[in-house]
């Protein structure tokens, strides 16, 4: 050291060591039990505000539903909802209806009201719509159990030996609140009944000197003696044209507006020789209209009659031949009908249906099975609509059975049965294997006669006929008319253009102004794909075009990069070099 004196380090006495291991820890724990402790208060908050500002929110549901009183006799008083006679049992139908909803933990701490809007015989049916208020988290729960019907069951009280209505049969179906509603508003609600022999008309209000109002819920109530059925037809429907949320015309099979039991939905407009009668199963019918704040249309003018009640649908059919259709056949055949005819013809002969016309449509049933109305034959169910068909039977026995549920109907079918020798179905004519028969002059003359084309095929060719490459006769004047006759175009592949024609790929032949106009003329883009220049025009998207970024496609080939701006978005021209 330069003074020779030594340089002392003096140390500070140091805090209790133990004492600094623990502060740093305390204060991370302090510090860590304070953020738990704020994200449990979040947590317990967000359950808190979801519980009653979510899970707890009202949910408004109606309900729309019928019963059967089976203690009590239908009187014609009940028809008029403002007779003493209707507001007393209504008074009784409401008490007992609550009464099954008090009985069960998913529907009775949500009723609010309940409301009996008509009666029908049978031997009194109730009509009625109910209204809750449920929690959020508990609409399903009240859902399933108005959907089942074991819940809706009329449980006895041991202490009552009388009870004043015993009930049966309660069925609810969920209901759209405006239509439920509509029942408190009587200026629009119209009840009819129909007269022995005479024929009732009614109208939309207003028509036919001035349209329909806006934003209306119309009701008209239906009705005819007992043991009858009602026939509806509309004369003349133009209303505004369909839409999911515009005016419609809808008749139920019911006093009451369920979905289940709805005929049809009318909207738009009608030919005069249109179809437009339905039946009912029963002696009631209900048709309501529904519109929206826009438009001014005339509506409708419709009559309906009573008819007998059909005791027997269907029945044995015997001989060489005869017809049989649906009921009220052209008309709309009745919900809820079964039918069977068992038809026989004489021994040694077979036997076979040709359905002549057939429409057993519903909506959203798809065809391939038939879950709903249909035709059944030899374990085969048939529906939708057909062109003319034949099912034949290998003896001379055949059963037809036919079936519709409670919902929308149709036109139904028109059958004949015939007896034939099964070594010559078809005495003096072709069979085709469909089971139709034809004219023998029909067979291989070009035209498909048989629905499965079976009278064209296995054919010789007169000299007066064109060989088609799948084996079928044509005309030879058919031959290079533009048109593909064969069905494989073979009638058109030889074929030579006119010099002021473009031949395309498949043997086409199109004027030469339609080449390169951006249409696909050919239908094989043939006549797009071989453009040097490009109309500014966007085409499909094919194999043979050329797609810009924008997404859109060109017919221009190899438009890349060759100084042209062919796509909107100049892309073919992008990172060119």
């Amino acid at each position: 050291d330069m003074n020779n004196l030594e340089e002392g380090v003096e140390f500070l006495p140091a805090m209790n060591s133990k004492k600094m291991e623990k502060r740093g820890p305390k204060r991370q724990v302090v510090i860590t039990v304070v953020i738990v402790v704020f994200l449990l208060i979040s947590l317990v908050t967000g359950l808190l505000v979801w519980h009653f500002k979510y899970r707890n929110v009202p949910v408004q549901k109606v309900f729309n539903g019928h019963l059967r009183v089976l203690n009590w006799d239908f009187i014609d008083a009940y028809e008029n909802s403002s007779s003493t006679d209707f507001i007393m049992l209504a008074k009784k139908v409401k008490s007992t209806v609550e009464e099954i909803y008090r009985n069960h933990a998913d529907i009775g701490p949500y009723h609010k009201e309940t409301v009996i809007t008509a009666f029908s015989e049978g031997s009194v049916i109730a009509y009625y719509w109910s209204e809750f208020v449920v929690p959020k988290y508990r609409e399903q729960s009240l859902d399933r159990a108005m959907a089942d019907k074991q819940s809706l069951v009329q449980r006895w009280n041991p202490r009552l030996r009388n009870p004043t209505l015993r009930v049966e049969s309660v069925i609810a179906f969920p209901a759209d609140p405006s239509i439920a509603y509509s029942a408190r508003d009587k200026s629009c609600m119209f009840a009819l009944h129909a007269k022995e022999g005479e024929i009732t008309s009614f109208t939309t209000p207003g028509f036919p000197n001035s349209p329909y109002p806006n934003n209306a819920l119309c009701y008209w109530t239906l009705r005819a003696d007992a043991n009858s059925v009602i026939s509806l037809t509309f004369r003349t429907l133009e209303m505004e044209q369909c839409t999911d949320d515009g005016d419609y015309v809808k008749v139920y099979n019911s006093l009451s507006p369920v979905e289940p039991h709805a005929l049809v939905r009318l909207c738009g407009n009608y030919a005069p020789s249109y179809n437009l009668t339905f039946l009912s199963s029963q002696n009631v019918m209900l048709v309501t209209l529904v519109t929206n704040k826009e438009g001014r249309f005339p509506g409708f003018k419709a009559e309906f009659f009573q008819l007998p009640k059909m005791k027997v649908c269907g029945g044995t059919l015997k001989g060489e031949s005869g017809t049989f259709t649906t009921p009220y056949y052209p008309a709309h055949y009745p919900p809820a009908v079964d039918c069977v005819w068992n038809i026989e013809v004489p021994p040694k002969k077979n036997v076979k249906v040709r359905f002549n016309v057939f429409f057993v449509l519903e909506p959203g049933i798809s065809v391939s099975s038939c879950t709903k109305d249909y035709v059944q034959i030899n374990s085969t169910r048939y529906c939708g609509q057909r062109a003319q068909f034949v099912v034949a039977s290998t003896t001379n026995k055949i059963e037809v059975q036919f079936h519709s549920d409670q919902s929308h109907t149709d036109t139904g079918f028109s059958a004949e049965y015939l007896s034939y020798d099964s070594s010559d179905p078809c005495p003096g004519k072709f069979a085709c294997n469909t089971g139709r028969c034809i004219d023998r002059s029909m067979r291989c003359d070009g035209w498909l006669d048989c629905v499965d084309g079976s009278d064209e095929r296995s054919c010789t060719c007169t000299d007066q006929q064109f060989k088609c490459q799948n084996g079928w006769c044509k005309p030879k004047f058919w031959v290079c008319d533009n048109v593909n006759d064969c069905g494989d175009n073979s009638d058109e592949l030889q074929c030579s253009c006119a010099a002021d024609s473009f031949k395309c790929s498949s043997g086409k032949c199109i004027p030469e102004a339609q080449k390169c106009d951006g249409k696909d003329d050919c239908g094989d883009g043939s006549d797009e794909g071989s453009c040097s220049q490009v109309v500014r025009t966007t085409v499909p998207c094919k194999e043979y075009t050329y797609k810009c970024r924008s997404g859109r496609c060109i017919s221009k080939q190899n438009p890349e990069c060759d100084g042209e701006q062919d796509c909107d978005d100049s892309s073919d021209e992008d990172n060119c070099s």
